[in-house]
């Protein structure tokens, strides 16, 4: 074997090491990829988690320190549980087989997360009323935080009261996801106010027509 041969031999043998030392420091690479990638979705989670942890935090410290009199309290507390009754009634209307199974609006937010029906007819629920999740976020927060000492006024009690609700709100709350859910209450309510009162009126004006004819 003359020193050509010898040499060559040595360098085939130094480019597999090179080529193998290469594939393992790939394999390296992938691996090191990959954990990259899981604790940055671990980071990111963990960011999340905090971040709605801090937001109902600071929900909740923004309805305990509401600054509100008794009465106001109770005309609030009045839109927040009207509006909760008629999202429960509107997803029994759209579920008259589970409304045994679902007496309570907490009963639907507790199984909308595992029944998949629920859900969809949840979140069309939520957009037929012009509402998002945060927002009854903030209005269960209100109704929990204050349901066991406010009083339900009627629609006439609380306009007898206070005219304009919605310059109270905007005033006082400074939280903005409270603020908004509040809103979106007195929103819903007076919408459907109006809605039935157009509906009333239609409905009387149709009797009138046969005897102005007649």
């Amino acid at each position: 074997m003359n020193n050509e041969t010898t040499t060559l031999i040595s360098l085939k043998e130094a480019m597999k090491r090179v080529e193998d030392k290469l594939q393992a420091l790939e394999a390296q690479f992938k691996e090191l990829d990959f954990a990259t990638d899981k604790l940055t979705q671990k980071f990111e989670y963990h960011s999340k988690t905090l971040a709605s942890q801090a937001a109902q935090d600071e929900l909740w410290a923004a309805v305990l320190a509401l600054k509100f009199t008794p009465m106001e309290l109770n005309i609030l507390y009045s839109y927040v549980i009207d509006v909760l009754i008629c999202l429960h009634t509107r997803v029994l209307e759209k579920l008259p087989d589970l409304v045994r199974g679902l007496p309570t609006l907490a009963s639907v937010l507790r199984r909308k997360v595992k029944n998949e029906r629920i859900g969809v007819v949840w979140e069309s629920v939520l957009e037929e009323f012009g509402l998002q999740e945060g927002d009854i976020t903030a209005l269960c927060t209100f109704f929990i935080a204050h349901g066991n000492k406010a009083e339900h006024y009627s629609a006439k009690v609380r306009q007898m009261y206070i005219r304009d609700v919605t310059f109270l709100i905007t005033n006082m709350v400074k939280n903005q996801a409270l603020q908004e859910g509040l809103l979106r209450a007195v929103q819903v309510i007076e919408k459907g106010k109006t809605v039935r009162a157009s509906k009333e009126q239609k409905s009387s004006l149709k009797e009138l027509i046969p005897s102005v004819k007649n």
